[in-house]
């Protein structure tokens, strides 16, 4: 990459310099990138560079970002719905998302199962204000209809 020479806070190497910084800290998508160099006061062309440059490094990579997105939300207990939110937000393109959610292979029941027994423990939700409680919870942690039906099926008892 050419470098401009200069000592403003937006020439060609202070940008490479604060998307180098930034990026090595953790992954960021292109889009979030590109509104972190921006908020600098630099022009769109300028960001662009920057952003080719490191995509042609691979520094930058937003299937890389969508992977790593993904296994830390899994972790974390939250549901496809979310993370596909989540990602959307962040600029990720909608094939990019699907791929990384195809190859976590995670079983989003069994997931819904162990969050809502972590949560709520062994213990069968008893009546409707309950299960109602649950459910609201894991739709807010981004779990489908399904996954939600699953779970609360094994902690009422009811049969599959």
């Amino acid at each position: 990459m050419a470098f401009r020479s200069g000592s403003s806070e937006t020439t060609d190497a202070a940008l490479w310099k604060r998307a180098l910084d930034l990026l090595a800290r953790r992954e960021y998508s292109r889009s979030e990138l590109a509104r972190k160099l921006a908020q600098k006061g630099a022009m769109p062309a300028q960001v662009a560079a920057v952003l080719d440059e490191c995509a042609a490094q691979g520094l930058q990579n937003d299937a890389r970002f969508a992977e790593a997105l993904v296994t830390s939300r899994v972790r974390r207990g939250q549901g496809a719905l979310r993370i596909r939110r989540e990602l959307a937000e962040r600029g990720v393109a909608e094939a990019l998302i699907e791929a990384a959610l195809a190859q976590a292979g995670v079983d989003w029941c069994a997931l819904a199962r162990d969050v809502c027994r972590r949560k709520y423990g062994p213990e069968p939700a008893t009546d409707w204000p309950e299960r109602a409680r649950r459910a609201r919870f894991l739709g807010y942690r981004g779990f489908g209809a399904d996954a939600i039906r699953e779970a609360l099926a094994e902690a009422t008892g009811e049969p599959r």
